[in-house]
């Protein structure tokens, strides 16, 4: 799918808006599980890690480790939507943002609390950002694309590199810890839920159906027309090989 063929169809204001405030919430849960201190998801530790041998801050990192996950689409044919060009930037900022305006949490139950925020936050993101079908972002796009070259299940591919980037970034000195092992156990109950919730509805009877581009962006990605179901069928089984499958089966 082309950066552009997203912006068309019904309920674009909305999906838009989706798509935003989807990609600003992640930026901030992730921000409050680096404050809670009590472990981060698993691309979390990869940035923290690199954020702290290079100086930069977390955010910066997450732009960048981004951006060269996003190069990488090229030798294996995936094309970026919106959301994916889109989701590079914005989270980083957020990050960034959020860090600099919340003061440090003190006390075991505080960061208990803090780091519960910043999971179920994580889950409403997802289900906002995603349900606006405007592409995957650049690591789950990845993950799909490997799926797709490999032949290789989602779980295995994704488990597999995440196994490297948490690995990775726990010797650069990222944070892994409880938080970790919470997130990886909750955040795909709480992304299908808010998938659900968030999901934008089809084109009514009369009205003039959306371009497949624009009702299954990540069925375009993948090259799978048919992969990837409408907004309004995702409480029926996600195709594992679209952008919401990988990320449902985190």
């Amino acid at each position: 799918m082309s950066i552009a063929s997203g912006t068309r169809g019904r309920h674009l204001t909305r999906r838009l808006v989706q798509l935003y405030a989807g990609l600003t919430l992640y930026g901030i849960s992730s921000a409050l599980l680096v404050l809670a201190g009590l472990g981060l998801e698993p691309w979390g530790v990869l940035h923290q890690g690199l954020a702290e041998r290079t100086g930069l801050t977390i955010g910066v990192v997450s732009i960048v480790v981004g951006a060269v996950v996003l190069l990488l689409w090229i030798p294996i044919r995936q094309r970026p939507g919106l959301g994916t060009v889109s989701n590079v930037f914005v989270i980083g900022l957020a990050m960034d943002g959020t860090l600099a305006l919340v003061p440090e949490i003190h006390g075991l139950p505080a960061r208990i609390a803090l780091l519960a925020l910043g999971i179920v936050l994580n889950g409403v993101a997802t289900g906002l950002y995603i349900a606006a079908r405007f592409g995957p972002g650049p690591r789950d796009g990845l993950m799909t694309g490997l799926h797709r070259l490999t032949g290789r299940s989602i779980r295995l591919t994704r488990t597999l590199i995440e196994i490297a980037v948490v690995t990775t970034g726990f010797l650069l000195g990222g944070s892994v810890g409880v938080g970790t092992v919470v997130y990886a156990l909750s955040i795909g109950p709480l992304a299908q839920f808010f998938l659900r919730f968030f999901a934008v509805p089809e084109a009514t009877a009369g009205a003039a159906p959306e371009t497949t581009a624009d009702a299954a962006p990540g069925a375009a990605a993948v090259g799978a027309p048919d992969a990837t179901p409408g907004p309004g069928a995702v409480d029926a089984d996600v195709a594992p090989a679209s952008p919401e499958g990988a990320i449902l089966r985190r």
